[in-house]
């Protein structure tokens, strides 16, 4: 088993400031939700500073156990009709020129949350028809009526996680599967090939380098377009276990390895999570 200790490179250093605060208050004021401070992002303290946050939509609760995942679990509360609304003044409260939203699974919905997730998108497009809008989706169960009807609020990147291997997906991720996750992807890129799909990737579960770069071919095959690639950090001593820290310059060669299958980009580095500098990725394979 693996040091618990954390090795100097995943120790955060940053210091809270005000604008950090304001973006706190605000969220507590409109009565949202951040995956930065639910999931105890190793970032949050530096996106918070620079006045972005990632939106946790539909609120705090998960239907499914995934053991990597500190978000709560249980039954969730009914959905929330002026999260929308919310949503988009908190965009245009803080100035933000790229956005992304993300949200528990929501397997008691009929339709996921799908329907969610576009209003959502259209209520932050009135306020700004030039804002960038990313979102972080579950798989909806594979049904293909909810990805047509969050593809048809048309957001700029569509993502979703494989998260690990497909030989760890009993143990990470129970309720989801590695197939139905390629799936999506493959067909988002089929229904409106101009919007960009992109997925991410923990290590350091116990996953080989050969298993690793059998995930980035298949998301390939499947049209992937981005990718992230960061170290799981286990939230509690509850959570499944870390089998190995990886060396900063290993991820350096999962980058360059993901350039040359012909990702448009790959953000790879310990503290790299899905919306890690998003809106840069997103503008530097837009030009």
């Amino acid at each position: 088993m693996v040091d618990r200790r954390k090795p100097e490179w995943l120790k955060s250093k940053q210091i809270p400031t005000e604008e950090e605060q304001k973006v706190r208050r605000l969220m507590k004021n409109l009565h949202l939700n951040t995956v930065c401070r639910e999931a105890r992002c190793p970032n949050r303290v530096e996106c918070f500073n620079r006045g972005t946050a990632t939106f946790l939509i539909m609120g705090d609760t998960c239907t499914r156990r995934c053991r990597f995942c500190n978000v709560n679990k249980g039954k969730p509360q009914p959905l929330d009709k002026e999260e929308p609304r919310h949503v988009a003044e908190a965009v245009k409260a803080l100035g933000l020129k790229y956005v992304v939203i993300t949200s528990v699974t929501r397997d008691d919905l009929p339709d996921g949350g799908a329907a969610h997730f576009a209003s959502v998108i259209r209520k932050v497009r009135e306020i700004d028809p030039g804002v960038g809008i990313e979102v972080l989706i579950p798989d909806f169960q594979g049904d293909s009526d909810s990805l047509n009807t969050v593809l048809d609020a048309r957001p700029d990147v569509l993502n979703h996680n494989v998260e690990t291997v497909s030989r760890l997906y009993e143990a990470v991720r129970p309720g989801a599967v590695y197939e139905r996750s390629l799936e999506l992807l493959a067909r988002a890129k089929t229904i409106n090939p101009s919007i960009k799909t992109k997925s991410g990737l923990m290590v350091g579960l116990g996953e080989t380098d050969a298993e690793l770069y059998g995930v980035f071919a298949d998301l390939r095959k499947a049209g992937c377009d981005l990718l992230t690639i960061g170290q799981y950090l286990a939230p509690t001593k509850e959570h499944y276990p870390v089998a190995d820290y990886i060396l900063p310059e290993k991820f350096e060669e999962y980058r360059a390895k993901a350039l040359e299958m012909g990702f448009l980009d790959a953000a790879s580095g310990p503290l790299v999570r899905s919306s890690y500098k998003a809106g840069e990725m997103f503008r530097g394979c837009s030009v």
